[in-house]
């Protein structure tokens, strides 16, 4: 019996070393990088004389702005890869700026600045490894597509008597919306590879989130209307407006008051970004495997073995 334990702890001990071994002479394959880029948003605000329509064709240019992050990304198969991102972004939307009347004497006006993390899948469908054919495979491209899931913080604003106010804390249509939400990434890239280590990529991202509060635009105005000066004013924009605006369209202007409609609640909204990125790749074994295994599989490795012949 106790034989056949020995044989069976030292069977067991083996199993563990090999599998051991194995993880730390794994090649593995990470990079660190960084991203700026463009940021436009799709919600309750933009589009011109019609009322909303799909996809891109409410955005408006003109209030494109601007995102930046970090991020890393690890290679788990030849074609597939998962990345991990946080990012700062800014949207900005303003009624002024459509055509559409409905839209036009609503007359509000926000900006978000938002924070993401965001876990994704790359598949990748093309690749070149061998930029120019020079036999050397120091320089490659790689396109993919990207789906996912992320989390974020939002806290639109609008500008009111000069100044930006948290629209969140004022209840404009009597529902308090959350600061953390989730939404779901999904887009395409690529990247070019210099010297193994370099790489300069470009993405494509849209982000369909769970909340139609990105612009504090969503259902109808309250009913009533809040009796507070500030509050009220803050919720009904069209006192902002002159007589002049007021009688150029009187039966727009006159569309928004108690009870009525004020945004689609029907869609949620979508955050559209797109970005260029630098990153290095990092290769080899571990530092674990190099600092606390190396007298065992490293360099000393042959004295070992010189020692234990002499026996």
């Amino acid at each position: 019996m106790g034989l056949n334990y020995f044989n069976l702890m030292k069977k067991g001990l083996f199993a563990i070393f090999f599998v051991l071994s194995l993880g730390l002479n794994a090649q593995w394959l990470w990079e660190y990088g960084g991203s700026i880029g463009a940021t436009n948003y799709l919600g309750d605000i933009g589009g011109k004389e019609k009322t909303r329509r799909d996809f891109v064709s409410d955005m408006k240019l003109s209030k494109t702005r601007w995102n930046a992050g970090i991020f890393t990304r690890y290679k788990w198969r030849q074609n597939v890869s998962f990345k991990f991102a946080f990012d700062y972004l800014r949207v900005e939307g303003d009624d002024k700026l459509s055509t559409n009347a409905g839209r036009h004497y609503r007359n509000f006006n926000f900006k978000n600045d938002i924070f993401s993390l965001t876990s994704t899948a790359q598949y990748f469908f093309f690749t070149d490894p061998d930029l120019g054919n020079t036999y050397r495979y120091k320089n490659s491209f790689r396109a993919y597509v990207f789906g996912g899931v992320g989390g974020f913080y939002t806290s639109p604003k609008s500008r009111y008597q000069g100044d930006w106010v948290k629209m969140r804390d004022y209840f404009v249509e009597g529902y308090e919306y959350k600061k953390i939400v989730f939404g779901l990434p999904v887009g395409v890239g690529f990247y070019f590879t210099f010297n193994k280590r370099n790489r300069w990529g470009f993405e494509f991202n849209y982000m369909k989130t769970f909340t139609d509060y990105l612009d504090d635009i969503s259902g109808n105005y309250p009913d009533p209307i809040a009796t507070d000066p500030f509050t009220a004013g803050l919720t009904l924009r069209t006192t902002e407006l002159s007589v002049e605006e007021q009688n150029a369209n009187i039966g727009a202007y006159k569309s928004h008051g108690a009870g009525q409609k004020r945004g689609d609640p029907t869609n949620k909204d979508a955050i559209v970004y797109a970005t260029f990125s630098y990153s290095k790749v990092i290769r080899g074994k571990s530092s674990f495997y190099r600092s606390k295994h190396n007298k065992f599989f490293g360099k000393n490795r042959r004295k070992v073995r010189k020692i234990r012949a002499k026996f």
